[in-house]
């Protein structure tokens, strides 16, 4: 038989969630956030569990994203429902770890990317290792950042959610931190440790704090952030409110980097770029329920344009890496709210 795709296990105090697919990088399935979804609801309510912990098997990836060839073989065939399904599962999976009423640690030992940051970045902790790569990278796929991507791109410091939701920037470990993806960082030969200690807190103790104590001592300084240095440029080259003004600020720019940037958004979707520009814009003033609801409306509609098929066939299916995309279209008409609608329940 073969084996399941997510296990669970309680430790102590604990219960642990191992997403188990490494050989697809632990890539998010519906039927994982089916078990998941459920497991959360009972642990929520199990007073012998003070915590939560979710991790990925395997040493290349936490999760690399969510189960983006199912959604490519429903998008070719035109299986909205299917879409619909997926993405309102996925969402309320999301808001489920945003609003959890227990510590919920993420153990971020490697590639964690999509489907994977929605796992992880709502929860109260973050623990990225120097494995970590990060990135929001849909807009080379002809997607834009879901998954709660609405909500926390603008809520990273200055522009730097706008950088990474359009470019697809990749993240390493003190990046991660200053970015707010981490909120803290433990070497990858501690996390056994880490665990450990965490199965040692007391079931009707102080969980917040408790967790929080054991984070704290495994916790050390990954060094200057990259990011960092580059954040002036960053706030001002990604200020504009349209596309086209902030690739003529990146044009403008002498800073090679600058050139570089430029050269690597001009591999994204226009129609892609576009959407997502929009979608960070109104995110910065929703909360995280009317987020997600727009990023229902928002991914039906683009994951039946011709960019994501496109997109997912030439880095997924036929990885000629050479998509041919379409130009830029209007995106407004995919922010109207339509027959399908985002409800979560109590």
């Amino acid at each position: 038989m073969s084996e399941p795709t997510v296990l669970f296990e309680t430790r102590g105090a604990i219960g642990r969630i191992t997403l188990n697919r490494p050989k697809a990088l632990n890539a998010l399935t519906l039927e994982q956030i089916r078990q998941i979804d459920p497991a959360l609801r009972r642990w929520a309510a199990d007073p012998a569990i003070a915590a939560v912990v979710i991790d990925g098997a395997g040493d290349r990836a936490f999760c690399a994203g969510g189960d983006i060839r199912a959604l490519y073989d429903a998008a070719v065939a035109g299986d909205e429902a299917f879409l619909v399904d997926f993405y309102r599962e996925e969402y309320t999976l999301n808001r489920l770890i945003k609003t959890y009423p227990k510590p919920y640690v993420a153990l971020l030992d490697g590639i964690t990317m999509g489907g994977g940051v929605g796992l992880s970045v709502h929860g109260r902790h973050r623990v990225a290792t120097e494995r970590i790569t990060f990135a929001m990278p849909e807009t080379g796929i002809g997607f834009f950042p879901d998954v709660g991507g609405t909500y926390f791109l603008p809520r990273c410091p200055g522009a730097v959610g706008t950088y990474l939701g359009l470019t697809g920037a990749r993240l390493k470990v003190a990046d991660a931190l200053y970015a707010g993806i981490a909120t803290h960082v433990t070497p990858s030969d501690k996390l056994g440790d880490l665990l450990a200690a965490l199965a040692d807190i007391p079931a009707g103790g102080d969980a917040d704090g408790d967790v929080a104590a054991v984070l704290a001592r495994f916790h050390q300084d990954p060094g200057p952030a990259p990011l960092a240095a580059r954040r002036e440029a960053i706030d001002r080259l990604f200020a504009g409110t349209t596309v086209t003004a902030i690739k003529a600020a990146l044009a403008a720019d002498a800073d090679p980097w600058a050139a570089e940037t430029l050269a690597t958004l001009n591999t994204k979707s226009p129609t892609a770029v576009a959407a997502t520009l929009e979608q960070l814009r109104r995110g910065k003033t929703l909360d995280f329920d009317d987020a997600m609801r727009l990023e229902l409306t928002l991914g039906v509609h683009m994951a039946l344009a011709p960019d994501f098929r496109e997109g997912v066939r030439a880095v997924i299916v036929d990885k000629d890496n050479a998509p041919q995309w379409q130009p830029e279209g209007p995106v407004a008409h995919w922010f109207e709210p339509g027959p399908v609608r985002l409800e979560f329940p109590a």
